[in-house]
């Protein structure tokens, strides 16, 4: 028999069905007993009444604990006094599939009256509240988005290693493992593996996936491991071949949340979404350090932005340009990878997007030449025989290409108007965290 979810309901009136799911709550009163099912789709609501014939339906209701799994057989009538969906199911049978433990660890229904670490303890109940499934209903929608819009614009998926023979950046922030007595690295971003696929002639490629890093962070917006979502691209003229790729990807994917889930979103966290329609605003950091100083009295001593700076640069896109996007250019070598191109004043050809108030990607030009990306390695420290096999790409013709690297949960911690990574996280990795 084919399952009945909750959200289906309405196609079953008048009929008698059966329904499983966890209880939500229990009212035991004089004459009737109510429960509240719940099965990730919706809630409705059970009515028993108190009498003889129900006697035995009445003492299994005053046994049960919310949070037990039940089956239900029952006619699901129609009726405009229930307030939940005007409709209620009248069982002939209840049956207790799992019953739950009556001390809950955690409060389901206020997560505010529950500590944060004790709620990650427990992350499978805490992922039971309707504002935690749809967060990860819109997680599905906006990776579908994505990838439909890289599918139909010909990128090719890849999926790059995730241990590696060099770190890709400094060795401060990379995980060691042994890997049959040599020491190996666990992959900070797939960066040489999608430079490697403009080297093969993919043209445009993408990738979701895995990332590490080994930042001893306690902020609210880093986390040690973390879903990457990359991509890069060839025969590119600048920069700005990339960021125009970039905002016309953000602005598919937006648009397709905003279609499927822009009612729920503004019924369950009260964000009316905003399309986004006007062109994302492009500035140099200089020019941002600039406006942040003579606009909001703020100086920073910082070669990039620091937090503060990146929350006023996104103030002023939204004041400015009405925009929640906004690209920052021209970041100093100095604070960026030795493959990212340089102009002729020395300026990486680089960028950040950020999002309401903070950066959600970095992005640039990638540096094609092989000489030149062989000084700027060494330039910045780096042992060319232990990148030899990532120079060697570049030996024998490599197009012009550049690509981003996307951050998924500070960008919905931002979308859903949440402080911290880690409520946007299925199960979160910090450096204080290695369970559930």
């Amino acid at each position: 028999m084919k399952k009945i979810y909750i959200e289906d309901l309405k196609n079953h009136l008048e009929k008698t069905i059966i329904l499983s799911g966890w209880v939500d709550s229990i009212r035991d009163l004089q004459y009737v007993q109510f429960i509240v099912l719940r099965d990730g789709t919706g809630k409705v609501q059970l009515t028993i009444e108190k009498n003889d014939h129900n006697k035995e339906l009445n003492t299994l209701v005053a046994t049960l604990t919310v949070e037990s799994i039940v089956t239900v057989e029952g006619l699901l009538k129609s009726n405009l006094n229930v307030k939940l969906n005007s409709m209620e199911i009248i069982p002939s049978s209840i049956k207790i599939d799992n019953i739950a433990d009556s001390n809950l660890p955690i409060n389901i229904k206020d997560k505010d009256k529950t500590l944060r670490e004790t709620r990650l303890d427990y992350r499978f109940l805490d992922l039971r509240r309707e504002d935690n499934l749809l967060i990860f209903k819109v997680q599905t929608t906006l990776e579908m988005a994505m990838r439909e819009y890289w599918i139909n614009n010909n990128f090719i998926e890849i999926h790059s290693p995730k241990i590696l023979g060099a770190a890709s950046e400094s060795g401060a922030e990379v995980f060691t493992v042994d890997y049959f007595g040599t020491k190996a690295f666990l992959a900070q971003s797939p960066q040489f593996y999608k430079q490697m696929a403009m080297a093969s002639g993919f043209n445009k490629v993408f990738e979701i996936g895995p990332v590490f890093r080994a930042e001893n962070s306690h902020t609210s917006y880093h986390a040690t491991e973390f879903t990457g979502i990359d991509a890069e691209i060839s025969w590119i003229t600048s920069v700005h071949d990339v960021m125009d790729m970039h905002e016309e990807w953000c602005k598919y994917y937006m648009n397709t949340i905003i279609n499927k889930h822009a009612g729920e979103i503004k019924k369950i966290f009260n964000i009316e979404l905003e399309e986004p329609t006007a062109k994302f605003p492009r500035i140099t950091i200089k020019e941002a350090k600039e406006i942040i100083k003579e606009k909001y009295n703020y100086v920073s001593n910082r070669l990039d932005v620091d937090r503060k700076e990146e929350e006023l640069i996104c103030q002023y896109a939204k004041e400015k340009y009405n925009s929640d996007f906004i690209f920052l250019t021209k970041f100093p070598k100095d604070v960026r990878p030795f493959y990212h191109m340089l102009d002729e004043d020395g300026y990486t050809e680089s960028f950040d997007l950020l999002y309401k108030g903070i950066e959600v990607t970095t992005g640039a030009q990638r540096e094609h030449r092989y000489e030149i990306l062989k000084k700027q390695l060494l330039n910045k420290g780096l042992l060319v025989d232990e990148l030899n096999f990532y120079l060697d790409f570049f030996k024998y013709g490599c197009p012009p290409h550049g690509g981003f690297g996307f951050g998924l949960t500070r960008f919905l911690m931002k979308l859903f108007d949440i402080d911290n990574v880690r409520e946007v996280s299925y199960i979160y990795r910090g450096p204080n965290r290695l369970n559930p």
